[in-house]
């Protein structure tokens, strides 16, 4: 049996406090972060995670980033939420090759795309990017386990993605996430808003590591025991 967690306030860790207390098992080491509502929501009414976020989740969020070697995120979550170009190399995952634009004036080496051997912007990633910063990973279909592999070995053994949802799923699915970072806002939202993991059927184990909260916001760490493909 498993040792109960026990539930620590937030504001009574220091930043280095904080950061040590997401310090991975091994390496390379992958982990997911997300922010849902109570009742599963990963996402407010305008179809964002910004309006579901809050303060005690933005702590933790760029305690992460700060972390973490790499960002790992699929293209369709990087056009939605228009991210702008991080401090720390950023990888998209995209089987279409598709740049986001927000990201196209990025110093050259700060972005990687992950895509397939079939994709038609391939070509134009490789132009945009540089052919050392495009990761074909497979003729079809992106692997992600030679993609954590491939990171791995440039050095990048800290790995953190942002999702979105189907790209969770898929990587639950292939076995290479790690560990989840989960923070719940206290609210619900109803309506039929994505959850953190949509697409494949899975079967997962987790185990919880650390609980933290701050003014009813739950911030969990939920290390992966066992996981597949349902």
């Amino acid at each position: 049996m498993s040792e109960p967690v026990e539930l620590r306030r937030l504001a009574d860790l220091s930043d280095d406090e904080l950061a040590a207390a997401y310090t991975p098992e091994r390496e390379p080491w992958l982990r997911v972060n997300f922010v849902s509502t109570v009742d599963g929501a990963a996402q407010g009414s305008d179809g964002l995670s910004g309006t579901i976020n809050n303060d005690a989740d933005k702590r933790v969020f760029d305690a992460l980033r700060r972390r973490a070697d790499c960002l790992v995120v699929g293209a369709g979550t990087l056009r939605s939420e228009e991210y702008d170009v991080p401090a720390l190399p950023l990888v998209v995952v995209s089987r279409s090759a598709d740049l986001p634009p927000t990201l196209a004036d990025a110093p050259r080496g700060r972005i990687l795309m992950a895509t397939v051997a079939s994709s038609d912007g391939l070509a134009a990633a490789r132009e945009a990017l540089g052919e050392e910063n495009v990761l074909v990973l497979g003729d079809d279909e992106i692997d992600l386990a030679l993609l954590k592999s491939e990171l791995g070995d440039r050095g990048w053994t800290e790995q953190l993605c942002e999702g979105g949802p189907s790209l969770f799923a898929d990587m639950l699915a292939a076995g290479v996430v790690d560990e989840l970072c989960l923070t719940i806002v206290p609210m619900l939202t109803g309506g039929d808003a994505v959850r953190i993991a949509t697409g494949a059927d899975l079967d997962v184990a987790l185990r919880p590591a650390l609980l933290l909260e701050q003014d009813g916001t739950l911030l969990g760490r939920w290390l992966v025991e066992a996981q597949g493909a349902g």
